[in-house]
């Protein structure tokens, strides 16, 4: 059986961890690593980069850890594959074989472009007022620059999936139409995607599993100094040092399948419930689409294969929808915030004095768009002023700067020696903002000139594949028997026995949920219905929602359209990227059967 192809990532967004790069490559072998620099605020922060200078539009910070990182991957036989390029891959790449030079390490170079589409969208009229327009690509032109024998594939806005998904077809040599193998190499990239979310960063169980000791560090009194296999309830580690998840990496084999791992030392944990809490990270249905494949995440099966390592199989793959997804980015107008902190007595009155005083001031300046919102994070009798303190957030945006800049800034400065009593802010006002929103528009695969720059100058047109499939939902699975009625219950929080894991997709956030046990999953399945959430997230009760049953991960997954409105860059809300809205759902309380619990 030949060797599988190892892939790690060292990068899961434009700020991540700057040394990762250098772990991964000397941590323990790889054939390829990845970085994922890009998501929907991140190409609007690189089209402002490029209106300021038209050389730019990608993320340095790839640069610079190439100063040290680009002779180890060489020293290692580690190809790096990157979507670093952004808005301008052709430019980064140059940048790269500059670098080379200069430290001496002989390197190919191979880029993808076609994606940027702005051009087309301005010309025919649906990108009206856009910054940037971007198709998202898929794994087939990673593949070329790699059998082409580039070293380093730099490429501008390609699904994160691809970047595992290409290496693995090219090293494998997968026809376009091998749908399971490409899938499973899918739902490894989508798993390796965000970095440490993998091995439990951002986890909702994050105390049961904390930090392993550094290869040669003396463990603290008590403490393991090597992974152990994990519990069914995940692994429980004695702390020593900061919790430093590593970063992930996957064993593909040439079947589709693969094993979910990390670093021998490094920090975290690899287990079916971490993996379980990426696969449902900003997806939505049964069904994953991407530009070469459809995967099927009601397929694909979890098994812990040993400490720290969790193998994938299963996983059915379809043909890919006919269109490509293109993601538009625009500057919406101007905003601005104020954050009022209320103490003591009489809450409720003293924002309401404050509404009144800012309302009427703003009267003739007005912003079109004013939210207010009162986070009572008071107590009473509070021993500390901190705690005797409530939130009044202002929110203002508007197509003119001056409507959200002087006129708040004024108002606010002027009502500090005349409004409620205790009257502060979190922070002085300040001049307003540009925010920006993100909307979809959809192109066909054949429309847009997907292209391979070969280390030679060669370029390979890369043709989308043949059989395409209109995506549909997937026919609603049978649910599990219910638990026997009359248990007694307990009102508790929800997260006691679920985990979650939320996230945006545009203006949308999507909230996965998974059962730890079989009798929870029996309960969870026909207790949280679309109405019973929008009882515990009362902030959703106006918005569509639809759910979707993963049977497979004893997992439910909803998506909540609306709830982010024009998307991350337009903060339209408290958290903008739905990040915790899991969390907020798993402190609600519900009668959970006692057995449960």
């Amino acid at each position: 059986m030949a060797a599988p192809l190892r892939i790690g990532n060292a990068s899961g967004f434009y700020g991540d961890r700057f040394d990762a790069l250098r772990e991964m490559l000397t941590g323990g072998p790889l054939d390829v690593l990845t970085g994922d620099y890009l998501a929907e605020l991140t190409m609007l922060i690189l089209g402002r980069d490029r209106l300021k200078d038209p050389s730019r539009g990608y993320a340095k910070t790839f640069l610079r850890q190439l100063e040290e990182g680009l002779g180890l991957a060489i020293e290692h036989g580690v190809r790096l594959v990157t979507n670093a390029g952004g808005l301008h891959p052709a430019a980064l790449a140059d940048a790269i074989r500059e670098l080379a030079d200069r430290v001496g390490v002989p390197v190919r170079v191979a880029h993808v472009e076609g994606d940027d589409v702005l051009a087309r969208a301005q010309r025919e009229g649906w990108g009206e007022g856009a910054l940037t327009a971007n198709a998202y690509l898929g794994g087939a032109g990673i593949a070329a620059g790699l059998r082409g024998g580039a070293d380093v594939v730099v490429t501008g806005r390609v699904t994160d999936a691809a970047l595992v998904s290409g290496p693995a077809a090219a090293h494998f040599g997968w026809a376009d139409d091998d749908w399971d193998t490409l899938a499973g190499a899918v739902v490894a990239g989508h798993v390796l995607e965000c970095g440490a979310q993998a091995t439990g960063g951002n986890y909702a169980f994050f105390t049961e599993h904390i930090a392993v000791p550094a290869p040669g560090a003396v463990p603290a009194s008590g403490a393991v100094s090597a992974p152990t296999p994990a519990p069914p309830c995940g692994p429980r580690r004695a702390r020593s040092g900061p919790y430093r998840p590593g970063f992930p990496l996957a064993e593909i084999h040439a079947d589709g399948s693969c094993v979910i791992t990390k670093h021998p030392g490094t920090g975290g944990a690899v287990t079916t419930e971490t993996v379980t809490a990426q696969l449902l990270y900003e997806t939505q249905g049964a069904r994953y689409a991407g530009p070469d494949v459809t995967a099927r995440l009601d397929t694909l099966r979890l098994a812990q294969d040993g400490p720290d390592r969790v193998r994938i199989t299963g996983v059915r793959g379809e043909a890919p929808p006919p269109d490509l997804k293109v993601g538009l980015t625009r500057l919406g107008g101007w905003r601005n915030e104020v954050v009022f902190v209320l103490t003591g007595l009489d809450i409720e009155a003293k924002a309401s004095l404050l509404r009144e005083q800012i309302e009427d001031a703003l009267a003739g300046q007005r912003p079109a768009d004013v939210r207010w919102t009162l986070a009572r994070t008071d107590r009473a009798d509070a021993a500390v002023q901190e705690e005797a303190s409530a939130l009044l957030r202002l929110v203002v945006r508007d197509p003119q700067p001056d409507s959200v800049g002087r006129a708040l800034s004024g108002a606010a400065v002027e009502l500090a020696l005349a409004s409620y009593p205790g009257f502060q802010v979190s922070a002085p006002p300040a001049k307003g903002a540009p925010y920006g929103v993100f909307e979809a528009a959809f192109l066909p695969a054949d429309s847009v000139e997907h292209t391979t720059v070969l280390p030679d100058g060669q370029r390979l047109a890369i043709i989308p594949p043949a059989l395409t499939r209109a995506l549909a939902d997937v026919e609603q699975p049978p649910l599990p028997e219910p638990l026997p009625a009359g248990l007694p219950t307990r009102r508790a929080p929800l997260g006691l026995i679920v985990g979650a894991r939320s996230g945006d997709k545009g203006g949308s956030a999507n909230v996965g949920l998974w059962a730890r046990t079989d009798d929870a999953w029996r309960w969870l399945a026909h207790e949280l219905t679309v109405e019973r959430l929008r009882a515990l997230l009362p902030e959703t009760a106006t918005l569509p929602i639809t759910r979707h049953v993963l049977p497979e991960l004893r997992a439910l997954n909803f998506l909540i359209d609306g709830l982010l409105g024009e998307g991350v860059a337009a903060q339209a809300r408290f958290d903008p990227q739905a990040k915790a809205v899991g969390e907020w759902l798993r402190a609600r309380q519900l009668d959970i059967p006692e057995v449960l619990l």
